[in-house]
């Protein structure tokens, strides 16, 4: 599926893969060796393979190095610390393949899923983002349980999804179109820790989304993996998202559409040019905090308490104080029981 490269600029005689995989690593070297394996491991071999290490202090640069030095399908990008969202988007800059598939560093690929995802690709030109299921591994690579719904097989389904804040699409399970990414102006960087989320909102108006029902990724949770530090930055983020695709159904701008980062919370009303949308986020984000010790450890804390403030749905709260004291937070604990008692 390769072909001559002629576009302006590039190399004579250069050919064009017909994936590129998108992974970037920081201080990754735990897993690295084996989320890249899976990749070299796919049954459907054309494609190029970037590698971009954001300044790791580990041995990671080491280990990309070798695997290029034995494959010369990886392309390795070493350099300084800039984040996640800058370092996506300059690999769907740098991208020579019309197709890009995500990789996280610390997941682990099943050998058809390339094959699987392109094939679906070629035959629903309608479709511009194509998941798959996961299945759920520790950190030792045993299973990890986890409930909730799959994410949706449809374009329909997963419209659907928006709506009731099921998942949506997998990010390191994703592969796109690149110029449909790229025509809506790639990640934006205000949504840090929900890029991907954001993402797949605003191309919902633009293309369909869906994921292929077969387990064709194994998706890591561990301890201190980012998702888990930044859940409260994260759902805020979601939440703000939300309601920015609700303005673009509405036909009015996004107000977030050029934020370089987002505002504080109760600077949203401002943004968004009436009262109640601040209100609105804490309503969204407080209920997925009750159970994430790291966030109520941290901002997610006084969001709780001040959406109880203004009228929260107070049903198991009580269990929340008494969580608290297990995580070792008793003035917290304290806190909340006084909120609770005041209401």
């Amino acid at each position: 599926m390769t072909k001559t490269l002629g576009n302006p600029g590039q190399n004579a005689g250069m050919t064009i893969p017909a994936i590129s995989v998108a992974m970037s690593v920081y201080n990754g070297e735990r897993f690295l060796a084996e989320s890249i394996e899976s990749v070299l491991a796919q049954g459907f071999g054309d494609f190029e393979f970037l590698i971009l290490d954001d300044g790791s202090r580990d041995a990671t640069p080491d280990i990309v190095h070798h695997y290029a030095d034995r494959d010369s399908r990886i392309r390795p990008i070493i350099r300084e610390n800039r984040g996640l969202i800058a370092s996506l988007n300059e690999m769907l800059a740098r991208a020579r393949a019309p197709i890009i598939a995500r990789m996280d560093a610390d997941d682990i690929c099943r050998p058809q899923r390339f094959e699987k995802q392109i094939a679906f690709l070629a035959d629903h030109p309608d479709y511009g983002v194509v998941g798959t299921w996961t299945e759920d591994i520790d950190e030792a690579g045993a299973p990890y349980s986890l409930s909730g719904n799959d994410h949706p097989t449809s374009h329909e389904g997963f419209l659907r999804a928006i709506e009731t804040g099921s998942p949506l699409i997998c990010h390191p399970a994703a592969m796109f179109r690149r110029e449909v990414v790229r025509s809506v102006g790639d990640y934006h960087a205000a949504f840090r820790h929900c890029e991907d989320y954001d993402l797949w909102l605003r191309l919902a108006s633009v293309t369909k989304l869906c994921s292929i029902p077969e387990r064709l990724m194994r998706y890591r949770h561990y301890e201190n993996q980012v998702s888990s530090r930044h859940a409260t930055e994260q759902q805020i983020g979601a939440a703000v998202s939300y309601l920015a695709y609700r303005e673009r159904l509405a036909g009015r701008p996004d107000p977030t559409a050029n934020l370089e980062r987002l505002p504080p919370i109760d600077e949203l009303d401002a943004l968004f040019g009436r009262e109640g949308i601040a209100r609105q986020v804490r309503a969204r984000v407080a209920p997925g905090l009750l159970y994430s010790r790291a966030s109520l450890r941290d901002d997610g804390f006084d969001l709780l308490c001040r959406y109880l403030r203004e009228g929260g749905r107070r049903d198991g709260m009580w269990r929340v104080v008494a969580r608290l004291v297990r995580f070792g937070e008793p003035v917290r604990a304290a806190r909340l029981a006084a909120t609770l008692a005041m209401g």
